[in-house]
């Protein structure tokens, strides 16, 4: 019984290192390029500073690991990806503020 909890556990200890590999740690930056309206910039400092943690958005949100191309802003304008808090209450709005996030 012991050495199955051990090894359990040094399974989930290994899998939260796994997983914080894959994630954009606070302070760092995560870049989108090649968007029509310029690239997009992640940053995991300013969401850190405004209280947030990495499991707050993953997986439920976003998941662990990148895939270019996997999101678009008209789904992000109903609600969905970063649209799920810039919607204009929790955080600004996506509409009508393009270059908080698209830079040229």
């Amino acid at each position: 019984m012991k050495k199955t909890f051990e090894a359990v556990m040094l399974v989930a200890f290994a899998l939260m290192f796994v997983g914080s590999a894959l994630a954009v740690p606070p302070g760092r930056e995560l870049v989108f390029k090649d968007g029509a309206m310029g690239n997009v910039t992640f940053s995991g400092k300013i969401h850190a500073n405004a209280g947030l943690k990495c499991m707050d958005c993953h997986p439920k949100i976003f998941p662990m690991k990148f895939e270019p191309g996997k999101f678009t802003m008209a789904q992000i304008n109903e609600g969905k990806y970063c649209g799920t808090c810039h919607n204009g209450t929790k955080a600004f709005a996506t509409k009508g503020n393009c270059e908080k996030c698209h830079k040229k």
